[in-house]
């Protein structure tokens, strides 16, 4: 699909890009760009690159895209060395959870006749690293595009099609509605998930004991969650956090009804809504997102 492809890094993400462009021969190159060295021997390792560097615009240049897959708080710096090495007619596409601030960061920095087609996959673990990427990771999850008006539809058909092939199912969406719906369905459950497990951290040292050894899935299941790239997620909570605090807002109000409900003693009230949320669960399932 490309001749030269660059991964400006290559974390759980980008190394399960790369096996997939590897494995389904996508492009002719891959090069990687990484801070540090211990990461690019990795990926050279594990086979994801032909030329690796801890120069971002060395891997970018002559790509005909250029995925960047670090944190949301390396943008504008990516962006910016990135920059005069990309060639007229590329692409640069992202793979970050919030895309307003994703295109604000890259956007200005981006040479004439470069396309920008930001994107994020509804797909991951709470691992990190490129030892932790999988081909299979993509198959049957949603990856959400999110161009401004204006952009290139070639260049938006080329991402869809490249993603398409690592088996996701693509939708086009506005990038600030995007960072609305993200709130709610990834940012809010992980806030929720690290204050939990950080709530634990703080108990006796007894207690605390009991608590791991003695955990039931539901605090497990937190446990995975909060688990996730801390650096990752500072970044997405600073740059959604519009969003997030709106959200969390009427959760918190959500909450305190709840509290109110097993005060009083209110039985029908939390069984009508246990109801409800098992019902999303159901649907959930049914749309093979569980």
């Amino acid at each position: 699909m490309f001749q030269r492809i660059a991964f400006i890094g290559i974390g759980l993400i980008g190394s399960s890009l790369a096996h997939i462009v590897r494995r389904d021969g996508l492009a002719g190159e891959i090069a990687v760009a990484a801070r540090k060295q211990e990461t690019l021997d990795a990926a050279t390792r594990l086979g994801l690159a032909d030329t690796v560097t801890t120069d971002p615009a060395e891997a970018a240049q002559g790509a005909d895209i250029v995925f960047i897959c670090t944190p949301l708080g390396a943008y504008e710096a990516v962006a910016k060395a990135i920059a005069p090495a990309l060639k007229p007619g590329a692409i640069v596409t992202d793979v970050g959870s919030v895309k307003q601030s994703a295109i604000a960061a890259i956007k200005p920095h981006l040479p004439e006749g470069v396309h920008l087609v930001p994107g994020h996959p509804l797909a991951g673990t709470e691992h990190s690293g490129p030892e932790s990427g999988f081909p299979e990771l993509f198959e049957g999850r949603w990856h959400l595009l999110t161009p401004e008006d204006g952009t290139d539809p070639d260049a938006i058909a080329k991402v869809r099609a490249f993603w398409e092939k690592t088996g996701s199912k693509v939708e086009v969406m506005d990038p600030e509605h995007h960072d609305q719906v993200l709130a709610i369905t990834s940012h809010l459950p992980h806030l929720i998930a690290y204050t939990i497990v950080d709530t634990a951290t703080q108990l006796s040292t007894d207690l605390q004991k009991e608590v791991i050894e003695f955990s039931a899935t539901g605090f497990r299941d937190f446990t995975r969650i909060a688990a996730s790239d801390p650096v990752m997620w500072r970044d997405i909570f600073l740059t959604n956090r519009e969003a997030v605090l709106e959200i969390l807002g009427r959760f918190t109000e959500d909450l305190t009804a709840m509290q109110r409900m097993i005060r009083r003693g209110d039985g029908d009230g939390l069984e009508d809504v246990f109801s409800r949320t098992r019902a999303v669960r159901r649907s959930i399932i049914d749309a093979k997102q569980a």
